[in-house]
């Protein structure tokens, strides 16, 4: 190690970060983002954002337990349910910054507009992750529409 370098430890400044989405289901996608972003934050918390006017395809509360059972050997995941503006609930869980995947230039450009509105309300910032080329065409959507019409998910699901 060089004289200005300094060895990572846990625990040493690279805090909480929200991972937030709705998560109906949770893809290998989602996995992803969250294996990579414990590669840069000492702490993940998946934030599963219950909007009541929206009828989810598995309930808010199920979403949950299925995400947390994922991560049950991983102490440094935390998976929470929350409603109102992603935001205020980063603030409130004490995040230093947002993690979001983007898989193409409208993601990227729908998650930039969020990102800017994010950091002017509380000046936390957004770290996007570029999709891994073998998740780029996944979104929970497209899970949701192939079961809806009796396909096999499981290749898609954690």
């Amino acid at each position: 190690m060089k004289k200005n370098e300094q060895e990572y430890l846990p625990g040493q400044g690279r805090g909480l970060v929200l991972f937030p989405g709705s998560f109906d289901p949770f893809t290998l996608g989602h996995a992803d983002i969250v294996k990579r972003a414990l590669g840069l934050f000492d702490e993940v918390l998946i934030g599963v954002g219950y909007n009541e006017q929206k009828q989810g395809w598995m309930p808010v509360g199920e979403r949950v337990e299925a995400i947390r059972k994922l991560y049950a050997d991983e102490p440094r995941v935390k998976v929470v349910s929350y409603t109102g503006l992603t935001a205020d609930f980063a603030k409130e869980s004490g995040a230093i910054a947002i993690v979001r995947g983007v898989r193409s230039m409208a993601d990227y450009d729908y998650e930039m507009q969020m990102a800017d509105v994010n950091r002017q309300l509380t000046g936390i910032e957004t770290v996007l992750l570029p999709a891994s080329p073998q998740f780029a065409s996944l979104s929970s959507s497209i899970v949701r529409e192939l079961s809806h019409f009796g396909h096999d998910v499981s290749a898609f699901l954690p």
